[in-house]
């Protein structure tokens, strides 16, 4: 942590983002909400649930799921 007198109140604060920072952060987000995904419709078909995983999955074809058998897979598109 900075001492208070180090601070610059007229700062902007921090630097802005290259592009590849940008992309690399957007591809992160990407893959934690694709994971994210996997574990509800995974939890879903658990429980037997597995209409409202098919709906899940449909309403959220970023995730790239797709229910199959009871079953949660890739989609092949």
């Amino acid at each position: 942590m900075k001492p208070i007198r180090a601070i610059d109140a007229f700062s902007l604060g921090r630097s802005p983002l290259s592009d590849d920072e940008r992309k690399n952060l957007r591809r992160e987000k990407l893959q934690q909400q694709k994971e994210d995904g996997y574990q509800q419709l995974a939890e879903l078909c658990r429980f037997g649930e597995y209409d409202a995983a098919q709906h899940l999955a449909n309403r959220n074809p970023r995730w790239g799921y797709e229910i199959v058998g009871g079953e949660v897979m890739e989609r092949e598109d």
